[in-house]
């Protein structure tokens, strides 16, 4: 009888402990989207340093999130009045004079082929109309080892 009392105790304490750490869906996913957010916070912008992983085969992989913005495939002047806010990411690689729109959502920015050195990844979050909002930019300068195979064998 002793065991069962104490197997018992122990299955009410772990469900108590584990209620009391629950976060409810808006603490994780934020707003709904159904319903407008008076003096929003800023969005803010989460990357990870690159997965090792990845480097090693010259693939730059690093996962990210959001704040305080739902990240969507909508564009333009007229989306910027939606409430909760909306953007994207801008994906920029080695200074180059063009960038891409990332605005999946998918929680890894996933760059293949990087030849072996130095290379650097800004990721910009941007509002609905490709305006870089103020301080969410995040920059890493990292390098492919010279023992990288470059092939897709390795890109999953």
């Amino acid at each position: 009888m002793t065991l069962i009392k104490t197997l018992a105790a122990v299955a009410a304490g772990t469900m108590l402990a584990t209620s009391a750490f629950a976060q409810s869906a808006r603490e994780i996913r934020g707003a709904s989207p159904y319903v407008a957010i008076e003096n929003e916070p800023a969005p803010k912008l989460i990357v990870d340093p690159p997965l090792p992983e990845g480097l090693t085969i010259g693939v730059y992989w690093a996962q990210y999130r959001v704040e305080n913005l739902r990240i969507v495939p909508v564009f333009g002047a007229g989306a910027l009045q939606v409430s909760p806010r909306i953007g994207h990411l801008h994906v920029i690689v080695d200074d180059l004079p063009w960038w891409w729109a990332d605005a999946s959502d998918n929680n890894t920015v996933d760059i293949a082929g990087l030849p072996p050195g130095e290379h650097k990844v800004k990721i910009a979050l941007v509002d609905a109309n490709h305006n870089v909002i103020p301080g969410q930019e995040v920059t890493h300068t990292f390098t492919v080892p010279e023992s990288a195979k470059l092939t897709h064998d390795h890109h999953d």
